[in-house]
């Protein structure tokens, strides 16, 4: 994957950890000029791109959560050299308090939560990447989504995030069939039990990772450098026809 990504600018939401930290520093070995969003963490979002040179990074913040941060996340990311040729949809939440039998309020603050990061956020960001795509003639968007888009998920108290992904996946796949004539690709990644903080928690709601490992075809978490692996090797280019593919990353327990 060596310079693969040389002469591209990607901008990739939620780089400050976990897939994200991975994937920076990954698009970045690749020859990538990378926008790196980060929410609150602009520590862990340093750390990830660290020793990198300055003029091929640049960090920006953004409320994924609020319209008004998100349009700017994208005018400044834009502006910094000029184009932007794949977006990266990394960035996302899991609240863990909307179980049906629980509080009113919790129910719906954890719907409103993954309804506008996960949804709301990207599809605004997608919106600005395919209109600057069809001006510029072509780029790709990724979109990192979940096999709880597609099974569901395991705890019902994170029902609101699984739909989430799944939204974020058709919304993907339209612009994939809208868009092809236009040169714009764009590629679902969903993997299983990915070695993040997040997964780590659900692990934990599940009764401990010997518990979660015990469902594993393999008996053993992805990790987050594999899924960057991936999202560099679509962004490159290389792959154009498996635009609106769903690629799964789960280590062979969810065959479908």
């Amino acid at each position: 994957m060596t310079e693969a990504l040389s002469g591209k600018t990607i901008l990739l939401t939620g780089a400050s950890k976990g897939i994200g930290a991975a994937t920076a520093r990954i698009l970045l070995d690749a020859g990538a000029h990378l926008i790196a969003h980060y929410g609150s963490d602009e520590a862990g979002a340093r750390r990830a791109v660290d020793g990198y040179p300055e003029d091929r990074v640049t960090l920006l913040s953004a409320n994924l959560g609020d319209r008004a941060s998100t349009l700017a996340l994208w005018d400044a990311a834009l502006a910094w050299r000029g184009r932007i040729d794949v977006l990266v949809n990394n960035a996302a939440v899991m609240p863990f308090n909307g179980a049906f039998d629980g509080p009113d309020e919790d129910f719906e603050a954890a719907w409103d939560q993954s309804l506008e990061v996960n949804v709301r956020g990207p599809a605004r960001l997608m919106r600005a990447a395919v209109n600057h795509f069809k001006e510029a003639g072509g780029g790709a968007i990724v979109s990192i989504s979940s096999w709880a888009a597609q099974r569901g998920v395991t705890n019902p108290a994170t029902i609101a995030y699984g739909a989430s992904k799944a939204a974020v996946r058709s919304a993907t796949q339209s612009i994939a069939r809208a868009y092809a004539r236009d040169n714009i690709q764009a590629y679902i990644i969903a993997p299983g039990v990915v070695r993040t903080r997040l997964s780590e928690e659900f692990a934990a709601s599940q009764g401990g990772e010997e518990a979660v490992n015990a469902t594993l075809a393999s008996g053993e978490w992805v990790t987050p450098e594999e899924v960057g692996n991936i999202v560099a090797f679509v962004a490159s280019g290389a792959a154009r026809q498996l635009s609106g593919a769903t690629l799964d990353v789960n280590g062979a327990t969810y065959i479908r």
